[in-house]
């Protein structure tokens, strides 16, 4: 409804008064290969020099499509940050609802529960909130329960799972009839309560290597547990949480460098006399495939990225290593495999020559060659099935909503990969780094200073469009 390039105004209303303010402005859609620029939010309401991004950066996108992102304000007579969470309908995007959070410390992590209507934010003092809409307004949110471990920074956090899950059918998303193209997938909640209802709650993990369970009771009473990961603990730099059919809970760990393997846990939650209990458990591990290949060795020491594929899809994982200047990306599968038995043992139990023993063991899926440094990662939600006959239909349709991750890297330039194959689909180069395409590369002058990029993406739930927030704290 507005011309490119417009001033917006968006009404702004606070106790006792209601000022019109100027929220965001709309910019002129660019055409690239395989996607379009829809909008840019300017959403600043101080001066510039008040605002700056936090480091990290987060961003969250809801089923409802709401997006949540974070910056600091910063205050120029104490000197001391405020940390904000703001909330955009995507669909609106000259309204942005800003929320003091009230964490002392920068925030690490946004997470939007299935529903949609609320939000956990967790900081770097341990300290985590659940948000919710008062009266189902987009606009209005208060901090009703929260949890804490004192003074140790959260490096992951999700819900729990509901138990709901659904996989989409590639060959059969032609079909009228919109029920012939999603099926039911059997999946057990992460806890359930009596009857089989499952019981909400989420769970953290945190630098020094703990684990946090918070249950939400139907009468509005906490039940907290915090255990170790296991015995020896060490330094957690990245973390990710994902969950299996049988309603365990699997965490994946790094403590940032390459040559360290990257560990998980099977946790399981239970409550046992109106307390939560939680067990872990350790899995097997893996060491990326860059830091075992000689002539890559050194070249690549920090572990920068580390994600589950999807939250429902344990055995599936993305890891990305990083230098100054150069990324590689790795996609990991973990699979049952038949062990070997000496013929001397096969000899004395039949049995095990019989059947032959399994065990679990982690295989690179792909990777890519040398990229360009790494800013951000931003997987589908989408529950694509990925039978073979899907992957199929799915390549020779060209259909690709949830089976592509986005890229974003220093330059500004955001690229969109097959989760699988990690086989480029598409090039898009952000608002900060407009490149025309049919310009030689040779007269490409270099540009001076760090560059715009983003530092956090999320995709929307159908892997249609893509929000980024950006260096500057734009969106």
């Amino acid at each position: 409804p507005l011309g490119p390039g417009s001033g917006v105004t968006g009404l702004v209303s606070a106790p006792g008064r209601t000022e019109a303010v100027p929220v965001s402005r709309v910019r002129c859609p660019v055409r690239t290969g395989g996607m379009d620029l829809a909008y840019v939010c300017e959403w600043e309401k101080k001066p510039k020099s008040n605002h700056c991004p936090s480091i990290p950066l987060v961003c969250a996108w809801s089923c409802r499509n709401l997006i949540a992102f974070t910056t600091d304000l910063r205050n120029e007579e104490e000197k001391d940050l405020t940390h904000m969470v703001h909330i955009i309908d995507t669909e609106h995007p000259w309204d942005v609802y800003s929320v003091n959070s009230g964490h002392t410390e920068v925030i690490t992590c946004l997470e939007w529960d299935q529903s949609g209507s609320r939000l956990l934010s967790a900081d770097a003092d341990g300290h985590i909130k659940c948000w919710s809409m008062t009266d189902h307004l987009a606009n209005s949110w208060e901090n009703t329960v929260g949890s804490v471990v004192e003074g140790d920074p959260v490096v992951a956090l999700s819900w729990l799972h509901n138990g709901v899950k659904l996989a989409l059918h590639v060959e059969k998303s032609g079909a009228s009839n919109f029920g012939e193209k999603f099926s039911r997938v059997k999946f057990s909640p992460s806890l359930t309560l009596f009857g089989g209802k499952p019981m909400e709650g989420w769970i953290a993990v945190t630098i020094s290597g703990l684990v946090t369970v918070s249950l939400l009771k139907p009468n509005g009473q906490v039940l907290t547990a915090t255990e170790s990961l296991c015995r020896l603990r060490c330094r957690v730099a990245l973390a990710d949480v994902a969950f299996t059919g049988g309603g365990n809970i699997v965490v994946a760990t790094s403590d940032g460098s390459s040559t360290s393997p990257v560990q998980f846990y099977k946790v399981c939650v239970s409550v046992v006399n109106e307390k939560c209990k939680i067990d872990t458990e350790i899995l097997p591990s893996l060491f990326m495939r860059c830091t075992t290949d000689p002539a890559r060795k050194d070249k690549y020491p920090a572990i920068t990225h580390l994600k589950f594929l999807a939250r429902d899809m344990s055995e599936q994982v993305l890891l990305c290593a990083s230098n100054q200047n150069n990324s590689i990306v790795e996609c990991w599968s973990l699979r049952k495999e038949g062990l070997p038995v000496n013929n001397i043992f096969q000899q004395i139990s039949p049995v095990v020559g019989d059947k032959q023993p399994m065990i679990l063991k982690w295989r690179i899926l792909s990777a890519t060659n040398d990229l360009d440094r790494v800013s951000a990662v931003a997987l589908p939600k989408l529950p694509i099935s990925l039978t073979n006959t899907d992957l199929k239909v799915a390549n020779d349709t060209k259909f690709f909503p949830g089976l592509g991750l986005a890229l974003a890297f220093h330059d500004g330039s955001v690229h969109i990969v097959h989760r699988l194959s990690l086989q480029m689909m598409a090039v898009f180069y952000g608002s900060s780094s407009q490149r025309p395409v049919d310009e030689p590369a040779l007269k490409r002058p270099r540009t001076t200073g760090p560059l715009v990029h983003f530092k956090a993406m999320q995709l929307s739930w159908t892997s249609l469009a893509l929000a980024g927030v950006d260096s500057h704290g734009k969106v």
